[in-house]
């Protein structure tokens, strides 16, 4: 055997050692199990915080509700106020009460301060509560789950699942087969970047796989007190209707209602006092003077939405492509161009129905092209489209669509089509060239498209309606900050946006 296969035998052999090292940690580092205590509605002398509680709910992988429990807890404990003016709970209201605590947590106060900014001195929906832009709802949720497990530890609650050694150990082992395998590949010739890839490639399977159970686990004590909580859960369960109690049940309820959301028993509540993302259809303004749901819609499907004027007259070229094209060939196209006879006319190049889909994928590879998006599928695609042809027939309506004059019922259809689409860019290039509008509103939403380069949408609430239709902020244009009082030039025709001027934060 040769060096380098040698290396490379050792490097496979070093992954199977901390694979097998790996699932020995997993398995040594495995929660206890929780032994229910007896149902009971006691809290304890001093109970842990809802927000603590759902962390040993959740078996110390998530704090699932952590946020929405807090907040019922604050009003609970008098710092907030729930009210529900109408008979549905998701219209309910919440109130800063002005009290002061000195002796919140981190966490707590992180949501009081969420709840403040934007409740003000007015109130706000509990809808509102949510952030409008994915980034910030995950930055705050992921910062609000290092602080309550900060307190976990110091509680003697929790404890990072590997402890440091060991951790350590398999970070640094994790690198031992990338290194065999990169001397291996140095040996057998291959130049320098391919030994790097081939080293760093094990190493980053197996950090992903340590990154991805890097946690927390119980201790012996916070497996006490998880049983404990089971049974205050149990005793939650017990009442029928808990489960289906609004936001502003806690002023009966007091901090059960809390403890209720972190077990996962008020999943009503819960749902209602959400922390993240939010609804990206249903967003909650209060421009204008008075909180009121805003509905936003997305145009996908608008031909020529975010285009310039330039771009306009590309599209335009490639429908006219396909009218002109299909024109063309339908007109200059002859019956003597097929092969309907003959000793075998199944395997003849000249096969009608592989001629018509032949001419047809020309046709829109063109517009393709024209349209400037021939891509590296372009040519694969092309190809399935034209496979119909190799196995249609060389007999029946196929062999009658070749003698017909003119074009055919489908082909006047896609001519129509294309002529009005062609049409429709043109207007709309044409209207591109008109004085921009100006908006002034607040920005709800800022959603990115799949494509690369593709406009972002843009939400504005101009405060004079309830409705809203995205606009189209160009993948070059700076970033808008969901929340922040915009003045933007916009053209109404293919709702672009030309340029986006701050007016407050």
């Amino acid at each position: 055997m040769t060096l380098d296969a040698e290396l490379y035998w050792g490097g496979a052999g070093l992954i199977v050692l901390w694979l097998a090292a790996f699932a020995l940690s997993l398995a040594a580092t495995r929660n206890g199990a929780v032994d229910t205590g007896p149902a009971t509605q006691e809290l304890g002398s001093e109970p842990e915080s809802p927000a603590l509680v759902a962390l040993l709910a959740n078996r110390w992988r998530s704090v699932d509700h952590a946020a929405a429990a807090t907040l019922l807890d604050l009003a609970a404990r008098g710092l907030l106020e729930l009210r529900q003016p109408a008979d549905d709970p998701a219209h309910s209201t919440v109130h800063v009460t002005g009290e002061v605590a000195a002796d919140l947590t981190a966490y707590e106060r992180r949501v009081l301060a969420r709840v403040t900014e934007r409740a003000g001195d007015e109130g706000a929906p509990i809808g509102a509560i949510a952030f409008r832009a994915e980034e910030r709802a995950s930055s705050w949720n992921g910062a609000l789950r290092q602080e309550i497990v900060a307190e976990a530890r110091q509680r003697g609650l929790s404890r990072p699942r590997f402890p440091r050694l060991l951790a350590s150990a398999l970070f640094v082992s994790a690198f031992g087969p990338g290194v065999l395998f990169a001397l291996g590949a140095v040996t057998g010739g291959h130049n320098v970047r391919g030994a790097v890839v081939v080293g760093v490639l094990p190493a980053i399977a197996l950090m992903y796989l340590l990154s991805r159970s890097l946690g927390e686990r119980a201790t012996r004590r916070g497996l006490e007190r998880a049983g404990h909580w089971a049974g205050v859960e149990a005793w939650l369960r017990a009442h029928e209707d808990f489960a289906q109690l609004p936001p502003a049940a806690v002023t009966v309820w007091d901090r059960y209602l809390g403890y209720g959301a972190a077990l996962g028993v008020t999943g009503r509540a819960a749902r209602l006092l959400g922390f993240d993302a939010g609804d990206r259809r249903r967003v909650w303004s209060s421009y204008g003077g008075t909180w009121r749901p805003v509905r936003i819609r997305y145009p996908r499907l608008r031909p020529g939405f975010g285009a310039t004027s330039a771009r306009l007259l590309q599209l335009a070229g490639a429908a006219a492509v396909v009218g002109v094209g299909l024109i063309l060939f339908a007109v200059l196209r002859q019956p003597d161009w097929a092969v309907t006879d003959g000793p075998d006319p199944s395997h003849s190049l000249r096969r009608p129905g592989l001629l018509l889909t032949l001419g047809w994928v020309v046709i829109g590879m063109l517009a393709v092209a024209s349209a400037g998006r021939f891509g590296r599928w372009t040519l694969f695609v092309a190809f399935l489209a034209s496979m119909p042809g190799n196995y249609a027939s060389s007999h029946g309506w196929l062999s009658h669509a070749m003698e017909h004059p003119g074009p055919l019922a489908g082909e006047t259809v896609a001519i129509a089509c294309s002529g009005a689409l062609t049409a429709y860019y043109l207007v709309l290039a044409v209207l591109e060239r008109r004085a921009a509008h100006t908006l002034t509103g607040e920005v709800l939403r800022m959603e990115p498209r799949k494509r690369d380069g593709a406009p972002r949408f843009l939400a504005l609430d101009t405060g004079d309606a309830d409705r809203t239709v995205a606009w189209a902020l160009p993948a070059g244009a700076p970033v808008v900050l969901p929340g922040s009082v915009v003045r933007l030039s916009v053209s109404p025709a293919t709702r672009v946006v030309r340029s986006a001027e701050p007016v407050t934060a």
